[in-house]
């Protein structure tokens, strides 16, 4: 494989950890399939302020994409955003935008990708039955799946550690309200490879075989809230689907 700095583009993911990259082998193999003359790399930055220090290493960066801890903080580094990042208020998808003439970059813009791939998923999780949804975690995927279910029909109760006015932590939640929510959604990272011994404090006595219980992660494929759920009856589904789905998106966006 040559240099990255010798290919026409580059692109990549930052974060903080990165123990395992998804995107990084998806892309990767697609570009040498499709005889792309691009690479893929992942950028381990400790602070989201190390970002500028990346653009500036690869003047032939071409796109991003942004994980945890960072949907967020990236924002105020950003030109512009896209209707659903402005409104999501997380961004996991940034363009170069740059001048024809130049090929100098003069504008970077945040998308979410997240909320578009988390929507088309849910054909098939929606009954009639399911009409609310418990979503946990308030971070930046939490925001994403909140929308697309919303933006359907979906009502949605938070749930956290920490509590705020729209938001129950887990002491709160009641056998009731397990049974009126019939969707459980894993949006924290807990339980993500390689700590894949910890999972949300979710009373997963009270699930049934009527509920389903989606959890973002895709590595491990069966993470331990999707084990307990399942020791309950649930429906389960991890986030691989999700995840191809968005990194579709991603590659159309940065090709706008």
């Amino acid at each position: 494989m040559k240099s990255p700095h010798d290919c026409k583009h580059i692109y990549g993911l930052i974060g903080y950890p990165l123990v395992h990259s998804f995107s990084r082998d998806y892309f990767n193999q697609k570009f040498m399939a499709e005889d792309i003359d691009a690479q893929y790399i992942n950028f381990e930055i400790e602070d989201i302020s190390q970002l500028m220090e990346v653009i500036a290493e690869y003047p032939n960066l071409n796109g991003l994409n942004v994980t945890a801890p960072y949907k967020e903080a990236v924002i105020p580094l950003l030109d512009s955003l896209d209707d659903d990042a402005r409104q999501i208020g997380a961004v996991n998808v940034i363009r170069f935008i740059r001048d024809h003439k130049s090929g100098d970059f003069v504008e970077l813009r945040g998308y979410n990708s997240d909320v578009v791939g988390f929507e088309k998923t849910l054909p098939g999780i929606l009954t009639p039955q399911r009409t609310s949804a418990m979503v946990l975690g308030t971070g930046g995927a939490a925001k994403a799946v909140t929308a697309a279910l919303q933006r359907n029909g979906i009502e949605v109760q938070l749930v956290s550690r920490r509590k705020s006015e729209h938001t129950l932590i887990y002491e709160e939640i009641t056998r009731a309200m397990v049974a009126q929510h019939l969707i459980v959604i894993n949006a924290t990272p807990l339980g993500k490879y390689p700590d894949d011994d910890q999972c949300p404090d979710f009373p997963y006595r009270f699930l049934t075989k009527d509920h389903l219980c989606y959890d973002l992660i895709y590595n491990p494929e069966e993470t331990l809230f999707m084990k307990n759920a399942a020791r309950y009856g649930a429906q389960t589904k991890n986030g691989i689907e999700m995840l191809l789905l968005q990194a579709f998106d991603s590659y159309e966006i940065w090709n706008l």
